[in-house]
């Protein structure tokens, strides 16, 4: 098997490599990987086809003198493996270090999930990598230069390459600002505009984009501006996009009528990045790119049995015994109405915070906790990201606009008992896209607060904006629009994250005005706190919030579940 996979990926090479004097490389970037570097998923506890064992296979077939390896961000956050390494070992070398290492990185490009993590983790593992992270928007607020680097140049098979470095500007929208405290994030575009003259006077023969930010459009302005830049900074060779976690690969022309390869690729090394570039020697180049599909590529047996020590005492901490569930719980309720699984986090948090009121959201899309013992791998299905916990003053009025927000992005308003009670994402026609039989939501689920700590209703026969009507709090008092209430949320919320707050007018100088309370840790370690300490947990729909008209709501229920879900 390895000699036939070797041999298809030699041709490909071959096909682009010189017989005639012109010079080749292969350009391969991996994006959002989220903690996806061995062949295991630590929160599922079982074996995975997708991985840097396949990468790392890759590399020794393809071998490093044609090729450059690099990363596209958010690769420290999102698995227990580099959780582990994050927080609980923090003086053996990062996993993440060890491993881009070995492969032979040449550059990688911070991502906002990285700069989550907090100073202490990416300054560590900058500083432990062999190659230079990448960010030149990144602005380090003393000297009004670059925080990381802006570009590398890599000299590879006689060819000058330059890598440059771009994050999502909206990292302040998402993360409190301690987590990049001594950092500015500007404008993409901007940003490229003033480094590309710099980088055309070093004359390379390909300039390589690597941002860390999603497709979008032309002229997006938003968090996924890497098609703006592609198009509106004439300049680069090829754009590796990230964040957003689509996948795509085409060419367009930028303003200068030049072609740009764009290439963006999906999330948790499902994919692998792939540039394959010929330069003729009157310079003249053909560019064309794939995504490949890891899990087609054989694993390195080698790079398996390297960090099998790494596996198994990642396993050993994720197996660990935190409490014990007497009930299962599972997200797919959580999209219709009150359930379990979110009404834990809520529980939780009003426990920790103190406070009168919680908003949460389901965090996993399609996650189940089992009954019986709770363990460490457990708290990742639970709470994937590493948010901490903030009690922030509302006042009545504000709490019922943020969450006409929420559910305005989470139901429709439905006309008929057979309209669509969820909103999902839509062709032409209006009609909910199909992927592989299956719906998809029309925002990511994590935008979908609910709250407790008061009983209400949402009415989807009335218009969007005057739908929500809170009657109490649950323990009797009365609500009123202008009394102030001390609400638990976690920290992308309150630092503006999917717009609740904004939604509710409150703008984020009087928002970081209104908190009150942050936690010094991440909620995920004060959810193992809690659990550990109370041992048995029975989590159950607390029933303080519904949907209207029932009938309607039980009959689409059950039909979009089968949507979403499959039979």
């Amino acid at each position: 098997m390895r000699t036939i996979h070797a041999m298809l990926i030699a041709l490909t090479i071959c096909i682009f490599s010189s017989c005639s004097g012109e010079k080749s490389i292969d350009i391969f970037a991996t994006t959002d990987v989220h903690g996806m570097l061995l062949p295991y998923d630590f929160t599922e506890m079982k074996a995975t086809k997708q991985s840097f064992s396949n990468i790392a296979y890759i590399r020794d077939s393809v071998g490093r003198d044609k090729s450059i390896f690099i990363d596209n961000g958010d690769i420290l956050q999102g698995d227990p493996l580099v959780y582990f390494y994050n927080y609980v070992d923090t003086t053996s070398e990062h996993v993440v270090s060890q491993i881009l290492n070995e492969i032979g990185y040449d550059a990688a490009v911070a991502g906002n999930h990285d700069i989550e993590t907090g100073h202490k983790v990416y300054d560590r593992v900058r500083g432990e990598y062999d190659f230079p992270l990448l960010a030149a928007n990144a602005i380090n607020t003393e000297t009004g230069e670059p925080y990381f680097e802006p570009y590398v140049v890599i000299r590879r098979n006689g060819l000058k390459v330059i890598v440059f470095g771009l994050i999502t500007s909206s990292v302040p929208e998402w993360l409190p600002a301690s987590l990049y405290s001594g950092i500015r994030f500007e404008n993409m575009k901007e940003t490229a505009m003033k480094w590309m003259p710099e980088m055309k006077r070093q004359k390379p023969d390909l300039i390589i984009g690597l941002f860390h930010s999603g497709v979008g459009g032309e002229q997006n302005g938003g968090e996924n501006n890497s098609m703006e830049v592609a198009v509106n900074v004439p300049g680069f060779d090829i754009v590796f996009a990230g964040h957003d976690h689509g996948l795509l690969c085409k060419k367009v022309a930028d303003i200068d009528g030049d072609s740009v390869l764009v290439i963006d690729g999906g999330s948790r090394s499902a994919y692998l990045m792939h540039a394959r570039v010929k330069i003729s020697a009157d310079g003249s180049k053909i560019v064309e790119g794939e995504n490949i599909r890891l899990a087609k590529i054989p694993e390195s047996k080698a790079f398996n049995e390297s960090y099998k020590a790494i596996a198994d005492t990642i396993k050993s901490y994720t197996d660990e015994k935190i409490g014990f569930m007497r009930e299962s719980a599972d997200t797919r309720d959580a999209f219709f109405g009150p359930s379990a699984f979110v009404d834990l986090i809520h529980q939780i948090q009003l426990s920790v915070s103190g406070a009168d009121i919680s908003f949460a959201a389901p965090l996993s899309f399609d996650a189940t906790i089992d009954s019986g013992d709770f363990r460490v791998c457990d708290l990742f299905k639970l709470y994937r990201f590493e948010n901490y916990l903030y009690t922030v003053r509302m006042t009545g009025r504000e709490i019922d606009a943020f969450l006409e927000h929420s559910y305005a992005k989470w139901m429709n308003t439905m006309k008929s008992s057979s309209d669509y009670m969820l909103k999902y994402k839509e062709d032409e026609n209006g009609k909910p896209l199909l992927y592989n039989g299956r719906v998809r939501l029309g925002f990511p689920s994590y935008n979908f607060d609910s709250a407790d700590g008061i009983i209400y209703t949402v009415n989807l026969l009335k218009p969007e904006g005057d739908r929500v009507n809170v009657s109490k709090l649950k323990d009797g008092r009365s609500f009123s629009a202008d009394s102030v209430y001390l609400v638990a949320v976690n920290s992308y919320r309150a630092s503006g994250g999917g717009g609740h707050f904004p939604a509710a007018g409150i703008s984020r100088d009087i928002l970081a005005q209104r908190i009150v309370f942050s936690t010094p840790r991440d909620l995920r370690y004060y959810i193992s706190e809690w659990i550990s300490d109370i041992d048995t947990v029975s989590p159950k729909p607390s029933g303080s919030w519904s949907v209207l008209p029932a009938a309607w709501v039980k009959d689409a229920t059950e039909r979009e579940t089968k949507l979403l879900f499959g039979e």
